[in-house]
């Protein structure tokens, strides 16, 4: 588990030992604890022992030798041989080790555990070889059959003279919050390690496109990343995976990826096939408190669509720049079910309902879902990050102060276009001037920024910028929806809260 830290105590008392005895006339006093039986919380068993007893064998330690390449910082110099690297300047090859977990789920070797676990932990290393240790010590080599970073998943291979004692997935779409679940794993290297707890929520997101983790209270820390999260029947639920702590040691929050979730990825990758994920070809966002003020919605319902990929899906079902999509095939687009992991599960070619807002107006498109790029090609269409020097001389800081968004805007004129290296055609208003107090310097808005329209209505003036500014706080709405142009990328939509009176 990333970010995690051991932490071992020692207290030595002067050298000496210290003993606690009672005194030998007590009578017939007995210890507090003498003949004590404790109860099982409701819906608990007794004990875990014999669940885990069965269970514990299927659970591996996974480690990996990797060789990490060190550039000295001293080469060149006349230090640089004190450091263990001559006057070449080469990079210095260090062995490394990470530690993990996983767990069997076939008599015949197959393992699963988080990708991370398996990877290299550090720009320029490579994994020499991959180990995996049971609980009885036997060792195996294994093979690396297949990987999914998208949802940090990974699939083992090894080879036994035997049948190998193994795991089920479970269903995870039955879990409630307040289940008591068990982890196995090799927490610090300590390994068989059982912890236990509850499911403290579902479709937690940690920021990923696809995170709909399970949380729970149960410990995890550095080196259960990869292994299996129990329900009380015994069945993987979760493959754990993360933790939450501001120090990197557990604090009772750890997140697992759902068995709903990584059985058919985990199915896909034991076949030696690649995971494939459908693709619409938009740009989006969440539709946060802003963005949804400025445009009249609730927030968290939908997603707000930034940009349209030409030749992709969306395009072609005619989705445009400004919709806030609000479902697909029927599934709502929430903060806890996002679009991507939606769309990432339809079925290649299929034709899918996108429902969707344009302009305060539901309606429905239908489009064919096409395959997901790769991550390389999926840059491509990311908005690049560039910087615009805009040298116009009209600039006016003073009235930026006055306006209700702080912005100071001038039309656009074919030399200013030309200066900006903007297409010809492109019509609104060019900043000149941004008071940063406000919302709109906050946002990053800055001097030779196009707005083209605000509120969906195009812009051309700074009067016209001003009315819809007006608008929008006599409809009691406290932010403005900005469609912005800066050279060099696509434009964007930006909410903008106004100024306070």
């Amino acid at each position: 588990m990333r970010y995690a830290y051991a932490i071992t105590g020692a207290l030595l008392l002067g050298g000496t030992a210290i003993a606690v005895t009672t005194s030998s006339n007590v009578g017939a006093q007995t210890a507090q604890n003498e003949g004590l039986t404790a109860a099982a919380p409701a819906g608990a068993p007794a004990s875990l022992a014999d669940m885990v007893e069965k269970l514990q064998p299927a659970v591996v330690n996974i480690s990996t030798k990797q060789r990490v390449k060190v550039q000295n910082p001293f080469a060149g110099t006349p230090f640089g041989e004190l450091f263990g690297q001559g006057q070449g300047g080469q990079p210095q090859t260090r062995q490394a080790q990470s530690l993990g977990s996983g767990f069997l789920i076939s008599a015949d070797g197959y393992i699963v555990t988080n990708n991370h676990v398996v990877s290299a932990g550090a720009e320029g290393a490579s994994v020499d070889s991959i180990t995996v240790t049971m609980t009885d010590k036997q060792e195996f080599p294994a093979k690396l059959i297949g990987r999914d970073p998208a949802t940090d998943l990974a699939v083992l291979k090894i080879e036994s003279s035997k049948p190998l004692p193994f795991v089920k997935f479970g269903d995870s779409t039955k879990a409630r919050v307040g289940d008591w679940v068990v982890a196995i794993g090799n927490p610090f290297a300590l390994s068989g390690t059982v912890t236990a707890g509850i499911i403290s929520a579902l479709h937690r997101g940690t920021g990923g496109n696809y995170d709909k983790f399970i949380q729970t209270d149960a410990s995890i820390n550095q080196g259960n990343s990869g292994g299996p999260m129990f329900d009380m029947r015994g069945n993987v639920i979760g493959i754990n995976s993360q933790i939450l702590s501001p120090s990197g040691g557990n604090v009772g929050i750890g997140f697992a990826i759902p068995s709903e979730q990584a059985a058919p990825i985990v199915d896909t990758l034991r076949k030696g096939q690649s995971v494939k994920r459908g693709y619409l070809g938009v740009q989006i966002s969440p539709l946060g408190e802003d963005l949804a003020d400025s445009l009249g919605l609730a927030k968290n319902r939908g997603e707000f669509v930034q940009g349209v990929e030409p030749g992709k899906g969306a395009e072609k079902a005619g989705i445009k720049a400004g919709d806030v999509i609000v479902s697909v095939a029927g599934q709502e687009v929430t903060a806890d079910q996002n679009l991507s992991s939606i769309v990432a599960n339809q079925a290649i070619g299929a034709r899918v309902p996108i429902v969707l807002i344009r302009n305060g107006q539901r309606q429905t498109v239908t489009a064919i879902v096409g395959e997901r790029p790769s991550e390389d090609e999926l840059n491509n269409f990311a908005q690049p990050q560039g910087d615009e020097d805009f040298s116009q001389q009209d600039s006016n800081p003073g009235q930026a102060t006055q306006q209700a968004l702080g912005i100071s805007a001038i039309p656009l004129t074919p030399g200013i276009i030309r200066q900006l290296g903007i297409a010809a055609d492109t019509k609104g208003v060019v900043i000149t001037a941004v008071d940063s107090s406000t919302d709109a310097g906050a946002q990053g808005l800055r001097r030779g920024d196009v707005i083209i329209s605000a509120n969906n209505r195009p812009v051309t003036t700074q009067a016209e910028l001003d009315a819809q500014a007006k608008a929008v706080a006599g409809q009691g709405r406290n932010a403005i929806l900005l469609q912005v142009l800066r050279r060099g990328q696509p434009a964007i939509f930006l909410p903008v809260r106004l100024r306070d009176k």
